[in-house]
């Protein structure tokens, strides 16, 4: 008997953790960038531990109509970042390596989405 209601104990707790919703993951470290601010003078943003795998518009430059890309953007993250040349991570984009260098201001990006690395 014993041996039974082990084995329904360990299959309901089994069911249970399936059940349960996954913990979001975000990205250890920093991500900035710059964008021209509303009085025409480039200003700093850094964004502290992304989301993972989850697309972000930066919310300055979110509207091409109305606002210029942000630029120069340094992961300093644990997790590669793809950026975007468009918001919802749309357009042209380019990888950056966790904890790289910081770019030129020649690299324009309005969104961003961070990938854990794989081994």
């Amino acid at each position: 008997m014993r041996r039974r209601s082990a084995v329904a104990a360990s299959l309901a707790a089994f069911a249970l953790a399936l059940t349960l919703p996954a913990s979001a993951q975000a990205a250890t470290g920093d991500f900035s960038y710059k964008f021209v601010g509303l009085n025409g003078r480039p200003q700093s943003v850094t964004l502290h531990e992304l989301p993972s795998r989850q697309c972000v518009t930066l919310p300055e430059v979110a509207d091409p109509s109305s606002s210029e890309p942000a630029f120069a953007p340094h992961n300093d993250t644990d997790e590669w970042a793809m950026v975007f040349t468009g918001p919802d991570c749309e357009g042209d984009s380019w990888t950056l390596r966790p904890h790289g260098r910081p770019t030129t201001d020649n690299l324009k990006l309005r969104s961003v989405f961070l990938t854990p690395p794989q081994f």
